[in-house]
């Protein structure tokens, strides 16, 4: 966990409290929250989002399915999936279910090996989570082709009972399958970038490091880093005091050479 704030003298700063508090907080430098960091935060409030958001969806089905006084079609018929010649109720979604599931369990080897620094297991575990993903994807996208062509379910009518039967389906699961989908993305990219080493060196960006070829490699210069800019501003500052204290010392030592040699009958 990251160490509060600390002033010149070694001691922590002071918490504001109520509203400048939070205030304080979110527009401080690098953490939102003195004691966490960034990426743990930001962390937690993408899941709450996420809770709010898919139980928002949760909640207007069910209203919707406990208000309409037409029939609601029987999930059994609907989401069957005939197997060798025999229909099989809610097959599809028991499968969907277990991908998912094993994504999730993918996911956690791949944190575990992450921690280890085992680059190319992690890579493994994060391209088998991110076929998973896509499994799940194609799998929905087939369940909407079945839906849609085969049964006649649209948005706005549903000929198997209700009519926002389709609305609220579409719009959940299409929502879901976006989600997954960038997921799906963005765990290809982590996966590249673990398999080179960037998080290895410090580069979690999207943009590759620059080398300065006059000080080599162990100087990594790159365009998102703060820190890298920084540094760069800190020897900036520092070589121009060293010429500003070079040429007050070098002016000093002809001023006092002058004098000396005024006093001196100029010998």
């Amino acid at each position: 966990m990251a160490q509060p704030a600390l002033t010149s003298t070694g001691e922590p700063l002071p918490r504001l409290e109520g509203m400048h508090g939070i205030v304080a907080d979110w527009s401080s430098d690098q953490r939102a929250f003195k004691n966490v960091p960034w990426g743990k935060a930001m962390m937690w409030i993408f899941l709450l989002s996420d809770t709010f958001i898919f139980s928002s969806f949760l909640i207007s089905y069910m209203t919707v399915r406990m208000s309409t006084t037409v029939p609601w079609p029987n999930p059994s018929e609907v989401f069957a999936l005939t197997i060798g010649g025999k229909s099989i109720p809610l097959i599809l979604i028991a499968i969907m279910t277990f991908i998912l599931i094993s994504s999730s369990g993918t996911m956690v080897l791949a944190v575990n090996y992450g921690y280890r620094r085992d680059r190319v297991k992690t890579f493994i575990f994060l391209l088998l989570t991110a076929a998973l993903g896509a499994t799940f994807v194609g799998m929905q996208a087939f369940e909407w082709t079945k839906l849609i062509v085969e049964e006649g379910v649209r948005p706005w009518s549903n000929p198997m009972g209700a009519a926002q039967f389709g609305s609220s389906f579409f719009m959940i699961t299409g929502f879901h399958g976006t989600h997954v989908s960038i997921g799906v993305i963005f765990l290809i990219i982590v996966a590249i970038k673990v398999l080179r080493g960037d998080l290895d060196n410090q580069r979690p960006g999207p943009r590759r490091r620059k080398i300065n070829p006059r000080l080599g490699n162990n100087t990594p210069r790159w365009r998102g880093s703060l820190t890298s800019r920084g540094n760069n501003i800190r020897s900036a500052s520092i070589s121009r005091s060293g010429a500003c204290c070079s040429f007050s010392a070098r002016r000093r030592i002809l001023s006092t050479t002058s004098t000396f040699r005024a006093t001196s009958g100029g010998r």
